[in-house]
């Protein structure tokens, strides 16, 4: 029995045979669409769509749930692949001393920062970190995010790393979002060892890794590979420890510095390098010779004030791009993927094709989900928006603060 079906959808967006890969260069600028559409959800999945002259009659009379879409759009649900949603409190008072002048690594430097989080996290229960992380899961959906990728690196023990990876697998368990979970114990070097970086790297190495790998709560693993943080030696030891325990590789690089970043997440066969605000030529090309996608955060450049990747130069090197909100206390308070879009199309150049491509499909892939999310295909999951009465595609990323969202549906449950 049909248990879902839309109607009069004003456009259907993401049209697509079923992709293998990401879209790379002039393809991100193409983004399928069926005017006066309609689209049937079964058992979660997307069944059968075309124009509304092809509806058969039986669809009607079968389907347990009719939304009439009349003026409205249906999108794949956004999917954001770099998060940092678990997280104690807030940072508002480095706001303050970002505006008073201080540099991102300043702030750091004086214990504020990463050290900040993993200390307001390590006082705070693993019940109480889930409940604060729920409010935000809340949020993000109702800015259309259907799957989400989170990574710890707030602990920086052992025990607190764990912690976060049971709020995550239990937000997976308990929220209607498809989620990824991230190992990032090299989010930064804790007080304790910061005379003594070896040590914290073997404890990341020897203690933190076989720990997470025991209790089976992550997929990938991550490092922040930068000057003053990780660095490339320390990175590729930890990337080789993960991979012995079936951790496939992303990589925080090129934010501040050229970093070596690019060439190691490479080297690992990274799903994503993430930032890449300091990437020329050299790094580009070691990209596109890679399956590897550069995953853009433009919302911690504006935060931080930085000037933002090279998009359309990637895009002329053929290489996949990717938008994600990098939602975390310290860098993007947002999870709005629709103002990441913006961010792209003005200060990054890119199509609202392409950004709705990076923002979905290719989102998708770079958290290991281009097979079953990201677009509107036979078998896929029905995680799909509809959209309020917008009057165009372009109109999603140029009306940057209204609402998108009227429903958002995860496979095939209208959960907004």
């Amino acid at each position: 029995m049909s248990s879902l079906l839309i109607v009069n959808i004003g456009k259907l967006v993401q049209v697509r045979e079923r992709t293998h890969s990401p879209l790379r260069g002039a393809q991100m600028d193409i983004l399928p669409v069926i005017d006066n559409a309609f689209l049937l959800s079964e058992q979660g999945k997307i069944s059968a769509f075309g124009s509304m002259s092809e509806l058969p009659q039986d669809f009607l009379r079968n389907a347990v749930k009719v939304i009439d879409a009349s003026g409205r759009m249906v999108l794949p649900a956004f999917c954001d692949c770099h998060t940092h949603l678990v997280y104690a409190g807030s940072r508002e008072i480095e706001f303050i001393d970002k505006i008073r002048g201080l540099s991102y690594q300043e702030i750091a430097a004086r214990g504020g920062g990463i050290l900040n989080s993993a200390r307001l996290l390590h006082e705070t229960s693993e019940e109480e970190l889930f409940r604060q992380a729920m409010v935000r899961v809340e949020e993000v959906m109702h800015f259309g995010t259907g799957a989400i990728e989170i990574k710890s690196g707030y602990g920086l023990t052992t025990e607190d790393e764990l912690k976060m990876l049971r709020v995550i697998r239990r937000i997976a368990e308990e929220s209607p979002l498809t989620v990824k979970a991230t190992f990032m114990g090299a989010h930064a070097f804790p007080e304790r060892y910061r005379d003594n970086h070896e040590g914290y790297v073997r404890e990341i190495i020897e203690e933190m890794i076989p720990a997470v790998a025991a209790e089976d709560l992550a997929e990938y693993i991550d490092v922040f590979c930068e000057e003053g943080f990780f660095s490339i030696e320390e990175s590729d030891r930890i990337l080789a420890a993960g991979r012995k325990f079936g951790l496939k590789a992303t990589v925080h690089a090129n934010q501040m510095s050229v970093s070596g970043g690019v060439e190691l997440g490479v080297k690992y066969d990274a799903a994503s390098v993430s930032h890449l605000e300091f990437a020329g030529d050299e790094q580009l090309e070691v990209l596109e010779k890679s399956e590897t996608i550069a995953n853009l955060l433009p919302g911690a450049t504006f935060f931080l004030n930085m000037e933002y990747p090279d998009a359309r130069r990637m895009l002329n090197y053929d290489i996949p791009v990717a938008l994600a909100t990098n939602y975390n206390p310290g860098s993007c308070p947002c999870g709005d993927m629709k103002f990441m879009m913006a961010l792209a199309c003005m200060k990054m150049k890119m199509t609202s094709e392409e950004v709705i491509n990076a923002a979905t499909l290719n989102s998708a892939f770079a958290m290991g989900l281009g097979e079953t999310h990201g677009s509107v295909t036979i078998g896929k999951a029905a995680s799909l928006i509809i959209t309020r009465p917008i009057p165009s595609l372009e109109f999603i990323p140029y009306a940057f603060s209204t609402p998108l969202v009227e429903n958002l549906i995860l496979d095939g449950k209208i959960v907004i």
